[in-house]
């Protein structure tokens, strides 16, 4: 059975939040016209899963789509990858339904059938034998090779691969090989700067503008931490869920201390700094 946990589709009836922090809507939009490939490279926290929602929407659900475009009930796979993570898992499988034994598509298999945007996240964490599949997909072929069906699929036209990855986080055992990262264009992602990550923090979580930019200012103290075994600092993410804790009631410095000191690390010299930097920010 296809590991239906590590994949979600996206309807996206609706455009998802998205603040652009350079040119990296055009780039993408630029990409999407020719069908290049696109890798995104960034911290954990900093935007890229949100950005492939926005551009999807841009791309199938916006005025500017095409009725083809539009008619994709989900126009975004998004694939969890992890170590378990199959080419199976990927293309589909035969499965027995009663005395029958029928196909099933992979999540990548319909995408590539229907002209959806396949985006595999943290692209290094799957088995290599899913990296290789995506190969022919990745050049002027664009094909899907179905060994178990015997059949080659070509791409609908309409078909992206988008893939991420966090260079800061990998090891050399688990960095992208050359092979791979060479048949993608590639958008490098970092946090947003101090005013825009505080106009991220509010519109996501509701607090409001000055409690946003101290959060804001939390997170590039944080980031400036280095050499204590917490070198690429806290996510966006964080600092939203921190915001949306605020706004329920829970003091400040608590929503920092459960949503950023104690969700970073277990290091207690890490923990004690960062609970210092709240102190001086959040003071009680």
């Amino acid at each position: 059975m296809t590991n239906v946990e590590t994949t979600i589709g996206y309807g996206l009836e609706e455009a998802p939040y998205y603040l652009p922090v350079g040119d990296e809507v055009e780039v993408f939009m630029a990409a999407y016209e020719q069908r290049l490939p696109v890798l995104l490279k960034g911290p954990t926290g900093c935007g890229k899963t949100r950005f492939v929602e926005y551009m999807a929407w841009r791309l199938y659900r916006s005025d500017g789509a095409t009725a083809g475009q539009r008619s994709i009930a989900n126009p975004l796979l998004t694939i969890a990858c992890h170590e378990d993570l199959s080419a199976t898992d990927l293309v589909g499988r035969f499965l027995l339904r009663g005395d029958e034994t029928v196909w099933q598509d992979g999540p990548l298999t319909r995408a590539v059938r229907e002209g959806a945007i396949c985006y595999l996240d943290e692209i290094v964490e799957a088995r290599k034998d899913s990296t290789v599949l995506i190969h022919s997909l990745t050049d002027h072929r664009r094909i899907l090779p179905i060994e178990k069906q015997g059949v080659i699929i070509d791409a609908h036209p309409d078909f992206l691969l988008v893939i991420s990855y966090n260079p800061g986080y990998q090891n050399l055992l688990k960095d992208l090989k050359p092979s791979t990262r060479q048949r993608f264009i590639a958008i490098d992602f970092d946090y947003p700067a101090p005013d825009a990550e505080a106009e991220i923090i509010a519109h996501e979580s509701g607090v409001e503008e000055d409690r946003a930019a101290s959060l804001s200012l939390l997170g590039e103290k944080v980031r400036r931490l280095k050499h204590h075994g917490f070198d690429e600092g806290v996510s966006t993410r964080l600092l939203i869920y921190a915001g949306q804790l605020m706004v329920r009631g829970v003091p400040d410095q608590r929503a920092c201390e459960v949503a950023i000191c104690r969700a970073v690390s277990d290091d207690e010299d890490v923990q004690r700094a960062i609970s210092e930097l709240v102190s001086a920010i959040f003071p009680s």
